[in-house]
């Protein structure tokens, strides 16, 4: 069996009258992400990590902040694209484990929902997602509350 394992990561700054997309789920907050797109920090290193995983260069260069058609675009459509291209080039998903770094909002009461949301973009099973939350501790930028990072591996096979 041909396994490989992708790490994605992503950040993007807080920003007033922006909605928070966070695992293609809205949260309630006072501020929203800064992005091209919906910038939905966790979806973006989910989708780094698989594109890594496969060698298929990272989102930036599939989808680029300087394409009109991305503009404000979901971000639950870059992981279905992503999952094709995986799957067009012979490998399928097996699992991640995600960590978001935020001071607020507090992401654990949404993992679940998170969770369900990418199963069934990805195609597989709930339990085949990890995702937990951490802080900065009141450090950096994070810590600051300026902004939010998340981080992914994954591990996908070929078929």
């Amino acid at each position: 069996m041909n396994i490989r394992v992708g790490l994605g990561y992503d950040v993007h700054i807080f920003a007033p009258e922006r909605e928070l997309w966070l695992g293609g789920i809205r949260i309630e907050h006072t501020r929203g992400l800064l992005g091209h797109s919906d910038a939905d920090v966790l979806i973006h290193a989910l989708c780094d990590a698989l594109l890594g995983a496969a060698n298929l260069r990272d989102i930036g260069f599939h989808f680029p902040d300087t394409g009109s058609e991305f503009k404000n675009v979901d971000s639950k459509i870059l992981l279905a694209k992503t999952m094709t291209l995986l799957r067009d080039k012979g490998y399928e998903f097996v699992n991640a484990d995600c960590t978001v770094c935020a001071e607020q909002p507090k992401i654990n009461p949404h993992v679940e929902a998170m969770q369900k949301c990418l199963a069934d973009i990805i195609g597989t099973e709930q339990d085949n997602i990890s995702i937990k939350a951490t802080t900065n501790e009141k450090m950096g930028f994070v810590g600051r509350e300026e902004g939010m990072a998340a981080y992914a591996v994954v591990l996908i096979c070929k078929q």
